[in-house]
């Protein structure tokens, strides 16, 4: 209780007044005002989200408030926060009018640590917006997030043979697919290649029934369901039916030359040497290749050595193929994912030579 003093005619009264410690006093909330253009009511409701359920993701995960009213946008809350708040709604916001959707899980995605970092280095640079590598498909737009993806289209645009390495969900798969469907609707490839060595997951699945295509679907269904995103489900059927998208298994690609095709190899580290160097011989003129895959999943026989790996330090450096690496900042996933990655990075730097011996 602070003492008073009190005259007895009812003087003026005296309050006691302590300074707050400015070490534990709560930093004041600062305001910043931001207008977007252009002032689009359909690109601002997609950038506010069903009930402005956008906006209040970006104020939960930074820690601000954000109100509109049009175009006008305030945000209030810590200094620190409120540059990297303005600079995410001006970089969605020019996606936006790019005619890239905006969903909560692709604002997710934005929202995690490499996409924040790479907001930070766009707002250093005038040509941020405009560097943006933007695929359109038939049925969908996909940009890529972060520097390595956006570095690995590009590759991809200007290399013949291009290699991604990395963990899993990277993305390394469905830009490659991505790349392929833009350039088949550009009419700058005649077909699209799907191949994959038809190895298992640690698991003997025996004879499969069915014709070629059919015995070797199981193993690519992961390109087929970026396709079925991308084209829909009747275009790609119809591509199938007329071989524009050909499914094929990697022991089936010796003695071809493919022209004027986009070939994707997935599960690369599931190649022999062998194998890797007959694929890598195939490509004819007018072609680009994309080799994928993650070097720490291999199921090859104990023994075997694994094609990309091999590749990858014969190749690096050559002129037309392209390299890009990807990182655990680079997962694109469940945050969980990016975590069990890293986790068992650490596991594998840990292990000792015996340990690795008895794996």
């Amino acid at each position: 209780m602070l003492p008073t003093h009190d005259s007895a005619q009812g003087g003026p009264k005296t309050n006691l007044n302590i300074e707050p410690d400015s070490s534990t006093a709560p930093q004041p909330a600062t305001q910043h005002n931001l207008t977007l253009e252009p002032n689009d009511g359909r690109h601002l409701a997609m950038l506010c989200g069903q009930l402005d359920g956008h906006l209040r993701q970006i104020e939960q995960r930074l820690g601000i408030q954000i109100s509109n009213r049009g175009n006008q946008f305030s945000l209030s809350g810590p200094a620190v926060n409120l540059a990297s708040a303005a600079q995410l709604l001006i970089h969605l916001y020019a996606e936006i009018c790019q005619g890239v959707d905006l969903s909560p899980e692709s604002l997710h995605l934005q929202l995690q640590q490499a996409g924040m970092e790479n907001l930070v280095d766009a707002a250093q640079s005038d040509e941020a917006v405009e560097a943006i590598q933007v695929i359109r498909t038939k049925r969908t737009s996909i940009k890529p997030r972060g520097k390595n993806q956006q570095g690995y289209v590009r590759i991809i645009k200007h290399s013949d043979i291009n290699f991604g390495i990395g963990p899993a969900g990277t993305g390394k798969t469905y830009l490659a697919v991505a790349c392929a469907v833009e350039a088949l609707l550009e009419e700058r490839v005649r077909r699209i290649l799907l191949v994959r060595p038809a190895v298992e997951a640690g698991e003997k699945l025996g004879f499969l029934p069915g014709d070629l295509s059919q015995k070797i679907d199981p193993y690519l269904r992961p390109l087929y369901d970026a396709l079925y995103e991308m084209l829909g489900f009747e275009t790609v059927n119809k591509y199938i039916e007329r071989n524009i998208i050909e499914v094929a298994p990697l022991a089936f690609m010796r003695g071809r030359t493919l022209n004027n095709a986009f070939i994707i190899l997935d599960e690369a580290q599931n190649t022999t040497r062998e194998q890797m160097k007959m694929f890598l011989t195939r490509i004819g003129f007018g072609s680009t290749a994309v080799i994928t895959g993650d070097a720490t999943q291999v199921d090859l026989p104990r023994g075997a050595h694994s094609g990309l790996t091999h590749a990858s330090n014969i190749l690096d450096g050559v002129d037309g193929i392209g390299f890009t690496y990807f990182a655990n900042k680079d997962v694109v996933r469940h945050p969980l994912v990016q975590r069990i990655v890293q986790a068992y990075d650490a596991h594998e730097e840990r292990a000792t030579p015996l340990d690795k011996s008895i794996q």
